[in-house]
């Protein structure tokens, strides 16, 4: 049994290199954010992350090479101790990282599953420092939250076409838009 079996919405909770994630069912989210906050103590958002998992663990995805030091980043191959990664179950996970800040400073992941055009509630009510992080994760991955207060791009133009962190999006070949031009 997991401390986290009576969060609304609970899937599974995970522990890797000391961090844990919780993941949460997308309509419950709100629900599982007022209750980690207001019964668990996590009263800091310090951050929202969007990752777009698309083709993970498919074809032609060469793995890690891990070595007896560790992996090695600078030179991803197909040599040494190769694994594939697993599937993951939807195409982007929205991460909430979360602090208590009291007497004993505890972490949380929260992880959303989302499928492509599959929306998300804002967390703003819950904390408020969220309105941009998640402005940022629309901006950046397209990812629709439904009631925040003023969802439009942070960082592109309004008419900037696409959302430049998808792994689908275009990697060269784009005209280079200068001021003034038409």
């Amino acid at each position: 049994m997991s401390d986290w079996d009576a969060l609304p919405g609970f899937v599974e909770e995970r522990t890797q290199v000391g961090e844990t994630t919780v993941v949460v069912e997308p309509a419950e989210l709100l629900s599982a954010a007022a209750t980690l906050r207001d019964e668990h103590g996590f009263n800091f958002l310090s951050d929202i992350t969007a990752v777009d998992y698309l083709g993970w663990a498919g074809a032609g995805v060469s793995g890690y090479l891990g070595t007896a030091s560790g992996r090695d980043l600078n030179t991803p191959m197909t040599q040494g101790y190769q694994a594939v990664p697993a599937g993951k179950p939807k195409r982007f996970a929205m991460n909430y990282h979360l602090l208590s800040i009291s007497e004993r400073t505890r972490r949380l992941r929260v992880q959303v599953w989302l499928d492509e055009g599959e929306r998300i509630q804002s967390v703003i009510p819950v904390w408020p420092t969220a309105d941009f992080h998640e402005r940022e994760a629309f901006d950046l991955m397209g990812i629709a939250i439904d009631e925040h207060p003023n969802l439009k791009r942070i960082l592109l133009d309004d008419d900037w076409d696409g959302h430049p962190l998808r792994k689908d999006y275009p990697l060269g070949g784009e005209p280079v838009r200068f001021s003034g031009e038409e």
